[in-house]
């Protein structure tokens, strides 16, 4: 998970040194003054619209004005660069909101705001304010500010650290991906070409270890803790504990409509098509559901929800069916898929003043399907396959099944098929080398491992979406939730489920006769989901479509739950200290029970809440249990 870096020696050929002459000689200091000027003026004070060209004048500025005096706040708590690096970002939040960044006071306005700003009586009460992980992610994109503010103290006072501003960004990169906020994303890929967007993709290859036996989409898997034979979609093989009444936050209609609003503006860049178009595992799935099984979609009447460039509904109309009606809720895309629908020849109406004839079957709505009876466009019950990619990270990420199930009961035939029509989250426990501890454990023959624990405590706190390889489970893979979006309730979307995880550690002790296993550490979980389009409704080619370490690599990736501290654990009935706390080197786990509740998010009902209690067992039964773990999808 951490970006390999490679060591250059210094190369001392003769060409080299004529090349670095030649390029010295091209080099204009004029225009290099006037970029770095261009660049300093960016210095955006932290509580007005005021600019500066170096971080003294800045901060000598929030002193004399704002009463924040940077510099002094950080030398009175001792502030490291990264607490102070979290400390900008929180004031920058803060005043966003009208707030006081110190005494929390929201203001009407921030001229109401710049008049009440006051000095701080007792700094050490108000640090735990910034010391969260979420404002080690920019809230300003380019703040210049935060890559500044080092240098001009550099060799000051101990507290003062030199920052390489490479290695800084790639660390701040690192914290933006635990946090997937669709604002931010969208704002980066705007200002990206298709190049950058292509370039920028994590290069990680697909693993093929030999694991196969206990992948989901090639056979058995383990589901609360016993060995079942069957495939994805054994529901009866899932223990559910409690399902959750299905929570819809009372933001106000106002409230809901900005944050729907942002969401699907959050599609409107192109590079996130590009992305997903670029799927091969997705549009292998879709295209063989949809194109190879004549007898479903052959004159049906289609209803493709959030179709974003319309490549579904091309696929619907392309296997023959006799109308397609396109749901897209963002504005833009809308307008995009009735230009690609026309270009293909498969638009039913052309636009007003088009040239063209409309001879297709495609009909593209802009708006919410939750709205389309607005439209008058179709009648109730009158749709023979409901199609859509609703997926998002974790499954249920964007909260996008909740429109799927009520077009189901608005829109559907009674009898009509869903595509897919089942979905299921599995779990499994990773290990060390899932991490980024290892790389920190030696870089260039030096420890760097302080870096790596510090990394290690941050995850536990925040799930990070990022590519797992299957060598770096460690336990059996296990079936949390199962979905049946045929029969399912709307308010089943949020629920609780147990399950148990078992050790797999035969890789180490193959050929032993030794009951003795070696112990394992166990970091956290990892979650995915596969869906389904079963031979209930594609009775002639049925498909999968797999996130799974074990298979190749998504736009999905997977999504990691970091444990507070690792957890040994052992396959064999090895001796154990009963004296010490299960867990332990001493003592390792036989087994992790996981109690793990997804519910979409109070605050964010396009996020999700999820909960994480974790358990251990040993050999003789004996139980240690670990405080509850709480992350936020955002």
């Amino acid at each position: 998970m951490a970006n390999n870096t490679e060591y250059e020696p210094t190369l001392t050929d003769d060409e080299d040194e004529v090349e670095e002459l030649q390029e010295w000689d091209d080099w204009n200091a004029e225009e290099e003054e006037e970029e770095s000027s261009d660049l300093d003026s960016e210095l955006l004070c932290l509580f007005c619209d005021s600019r500066y060209t170096s971080c003294d004048e800045l901060f000598d500025h929030c002193s004399s004005t704002h009463r924040f005096d940077f510099r002094a706040i950080r030398k009175e708590l001792g502030l490291s660069f990264y607490s102070s690096f979290k400390l900008i970002n929180y004031v920058r939040s803060q005043v966003a909101e009208n707030r006081c960044w110190s005494c929390g006071l929201t203001c009407l306005s921030n001229k109401d705001l710049q008049n009440h700003l006051h000095e701080t009586v007792n700094l050490k009460d108000i640090k735990p304010l910034w010391n969260s992980d979420e404002y080690l992610k920019p809230f300003l994109q380019d703040d210049s500010v935060l890559y500044s503010f080092g240098e001009d103290e550099e060799g000051e006072d101990d507290y003062s650290v030199a920052v390489d501003k490479d290695e800084l960004m790639s660390d701040v990169r690192y914290f933006e991906e635990i946090c997937i906020d669709h604002e931010i994303h969208v704002e980066k890929i705007a200002t990206d070409s298709d190049t950058s967007c292509e370039s920028g993709k994590r290069d990680v290859g697909s693993s093929s270890n030999g694991y196969s036996n206990t992948a989901s989409s090639s056979g058995k898997v383990t589901a609360n803790g016993v060995s079942s034979g069957e495939h994805v979609g054994s529901a009866d093989r899932m223990t559910k504990v409690k399902n959750i009444r299905a929570y819809i936050p009372n933001h106000g209609s106002k409230g809901i409509k900005n944050i729907n609003d942002d969401y699907f503006a959050s599609y409107s860049s192109f590079g996130i098509h590009r992305e997903m178009l670029s799927d091969k595992v997705r549009m292998d799935a879709y295209g063989q559901a949809i194109l190879k099984n004549p007898s479903l979609l052959k004159s049906a009447i289609v209803m493709d929800v959030g179709c974003g460039t319309g490549v579904l509904s091309l696929f619907a109309a392309q296997a023959g069916a006799s109308r397609v009606i396109a749901v897209e809720a963002s504005e833009k895309m809308a307008s995009v898929a009735t230009r690609i629908a026309q270009d293909n020849g498969l638009l039913w109406k052309c636009p007003a003043g088009s040239t063209t004839q409309g001879s297709g079957v495609i009909e593209v709505v802009q708006g919410m399907v939750e709205e389309l009876d607005k439209s008058k466009v179709i009648q109730p019950h009158s749709v023979d396959v409901l199609l859509s990619e609703w997926m998002g990270y974790c499954l249920l990420y964007e909260a996008m099944l909740s429109s799927v199930l009520f077009a189901r009961d608005k829109w559907l035939k009674p009898g009509g098929a869903i595509l897919p029509d089942t979905a299921t989250i599995f779990v499994a426990g990773f290990g060390k080398g899932a991490t980024s501890l290892p790389f920190w454990e030696n870089v260039c023959g030096f420890n760097m491992s302080c870096v790596g624990k510090e990394l290690f405590d941050g995850a536990a706190k925040v799930p990070i979406v990022d590519v797992v390889e299957d060598r770096g489970l460690v336990t059996s893979a296990a079936i949390l939730q199962t979905f049946d979006l045929v029969t399912m309730k709307p308010d089943e979307v949020d629920f609780t489920a147990s399950v148990e995880l078992e050790p797999n550690c035969g890789g180490a002790t193959s050929g032993s006769n030794d009951l003795k296993s070696e112990t394992t550490w166990c970091y956290g979980v990892v979650l995915w989901f596969e869906t389904g389009f079963t031979s209930r409704f594609c009775k002639e080619m049925p498909a999968v479509l797999s996130t799974s370490p074990y298979t190749p690599q998504t736009h999905w990736m997977q999504t990691i739950l970091t444990f507070q501290e690792p957890i040994a654990v052992t396959s064999g009935k090895s001796c154990v200290d009963r004296s010490a706390a299960v867990g332990t080197e001493v003592c390792p786990a036989a087994r992790i029970q996981l109690r793990i509740s997804i519910a979409r998010a109070a605050s964010q009902h396009r996020n999700i809440d999820i909960s994480l209690e974790t358990a251990g067992i040993d050999p003789h039964g004996r139980k240690h249990s670990w405080p509850v773990q709480l992350f936020n999808l955002c």
